[in-house]
This record gives C-alpha cells, sequence and structure tokens, in this order.
C-alpha cells in the first residue's frame, strides 16, 4: 500500500469516498471545504488538510477530484496553485466528477506533457452507497493504469468496471445519465397525465413497482413522490441540467440529432430557470405537476 490519495471535493458523494478509503488504510490529504463538518469528520478518521490543490499535490501520488463539473476540475488542476504545480512525474489524477468530454481529453493531453495522468471515474449510485462503499464507477484508462487503480477504487466501489481509454467513462456516465434523467423526466410526465385522468400516485405505483418497468431509479424516484422524502435521491436540478448541457455538447461534437436528449434537457431547465436549482430530481414531478395543474402531493 505505497500509494499516498489526494481528495478534493468532500462533499454529498466525497466524504464518504473519502472515509472509506482512509478507514481501509491509505495515507489521506483532502482540502478544505466550505462546508467544514467533513472535512473535521475526516481528519478525526486520521486524514491531513491541505489549503490549496498544489499543497495536498506535493503529499499525493493518486488525487480523486469530486466537484461539480468541467469548470471546477480545470480551475483546480491548473494555475500556480493547482494540482499540476505540485504533482510528481508518475502521479495520477482521478476525476470522478460528470465533466464534459473534451475537456477532459484537453487536460488528459496537457498533463501527460508533465507525465501526470488523467483518469475518468465518474461515478453512479447515491451517498448512501458512498459511504457503504458500494458506489459504481466506470473508468477510462490505460490497462497499466488501471491495474494500479483498482485496489484504491475498491475502498469506495463495490462495482468497478473499466470501461475504455481515457474520456469514455465520461462518454458512459452522459449516456448513463441520459437515461436515468430521461426516465426523471418521463416518470414526471406520466404520474401528471395520471394524476389528471383520476389515477393517483399511489395506484400508479401499485402497477409498476415489482414489473417489468420496475428499477432502483424508479425506487428512489417514486420514494419522494409518495413519502415526500426529500432526501431520497440527492442529485440536484442544477447538475441534472448540467449533465444534459454536456450530452447535447458531446452529440453535437459528433454531428448526431438528438431530440429526446434536448426535450431532457428542456424538462430541466424549465425548474432551474424558475428558482428550483437546489431541488432535487425527484421533485422535478411536482414542478411538471404544477405546470398542469395537479399536486402530487404536498411539499416538503
Amino acid at each position: 500500500m505505497s500509494e499516498t490519495i489526494g481528495f478534493i471535493g468532500v462533499g454529498l458523494m466525497g466524504h464518504g469516498m473519502a472515509k472509506n478509503i482512509v478507514e481501509k488504510g491509505y495515507p489521506l490529504t483532502v482540502m478544505g471545504h466550505r462546508n467544514r463538518a467533513p472535512v473535521e469528520d475526516l481528519i478525526k478518521r486520521g486524514a491531513k488538510e491541505a489549503k490549496t490543490p498544489k499543497e495536498l499535490a506535493t503529499s499525493a501520488s493518486i488525487v480523486f477530484l469530486c466537484v461539480t463539473g468541467s469548470r471546477q476540475v480545470e480551475a483546480v488542476v491548473r494555475g500556480p496553485d493547482g494540482l499540476a504545480a505540485g504533482l510528481k512525474a508518475g502521479s495520477i489524477i482521478v476525476d470522478c466528477s460528470t465533466s464534459d468530454p473534451t475537456s477532459t481529453m484537453a487536460l488528459a493531453a496537457e498533463l501527460a506533457q508533465h507525465n501526470i495522468t488523467l483518469v475518468d471515474a465518474p461515478l453512479s449510485r447515491t451517498p448512501k452507497e458512498a459511504w457503504e462503499g458500494q458506489l459504481d464507477t466506470m473508468v477510462g484508462c490505460s490497462d497499466a493504469i488501471f491495474a494500479r487503480l483498482k485496489p484504491v477504487l475498491e475502498t469506495w466501489a463495490g462495482r468497478v468496471i473499466h470501461i475504455g481509454g481515457t474520456g469514455d467513462g465520461h462518454r458512459m456516465k452522459l449516456l448513463n445519465n441520459f437515461v436515468s434523467m430521461g426516465y426523471a423526466a418521463l416518470y414526471s410526465e406520466a404520474l401528471t397525465l395520471a394524476q389528471k385522468v383520476g389515477i393517483t400516485p399511489q395506484r400508479f405505483d401499485s402497477v409498476v413497482r415489482g414489473g417489468r418497468m420496475d428499477c432502483g431509479f424508479y425506487q428512489t424516484f417514486m420514494k419522494y413522490v409518495l413519502e415526500r422524502d426529500r432526501d431520497a435521491h440527492k442529485f440536484t436540478l442544477q447538475n441534472a441540467l448540467k449533465d444534459m448541457t454536456y450530452l447535447e455538447s458531446m452529440a453535437n461534437d459528433v454531428g448526431i440529432s438528438n431530440p429526446m436528449g434536448n426535450a431532457v434537457k428542456n424538462s430541466f431547465a424549465a425548474p432551474v430557470n424558475t428558482g428550483h436549482a437546489q431541488d432535487y430530481v425527484p421533485m422535478l414531478s411536482d414542478h411538471v405537476a404544477h405546470n398542469n395543474g395537479v399536486s402530487l402531493g404536498k411539499r416538503p
């Protein structure tokens, strides 16, 4: 266990991931976060704290990033206080964010000039699985780098899938989120139409649950709809819109039409642009219902 680990972005997902890394024996340095509670918790578990990305980089052979998206990743890597200024040759940056593949490829080429490898390893599942060490991750890198990283990834992931080369992790993550956010848009419209014609969410659920159209995403979505559990799926409408914007960019880059992708993106753009960016994805159902003059339940 010769690797030393840095972690930037100890928020909803990153806190649990970093907790598992340090508890399973890896030396860990984290960077200060606007929310001090996760940082203080990790320090109590044995982590150290750095004040800047460059300072963190000087004590790490592998650095994990779990931030909002490409703009934040670029800011952390570049500049006089960035990771690239402090990392030694042979180090690895693992971007667990959902990022724009175009940015990922450009940044990977830039870092390669300094013999630093950028790996994309975006996540699937929720903060609950992050805490339990049971996330899914889809990894884009060479076979040799994957072999080096896998033991560390397995501290916080139950499913580690080597999806392909650099950039393929982020490409697959956007496709994965297209499917899941597409389901969110479909569920929201279907539940609204059902309510409008006199079929309650409870009756709707009695048919879908346990049938062929049931799935884990449906269950967390409906936990909010039926139980009004705001925390059933902690992924914001703003992040969903960001991911669908990245998907649109990826489609544009290869010249395909993506009318479904645009429809899903616009489903999220409406509530985000009317002041509800920090609502969670299942709450999209309330916005669609409200716009059509019905209610699926009292908002928490």
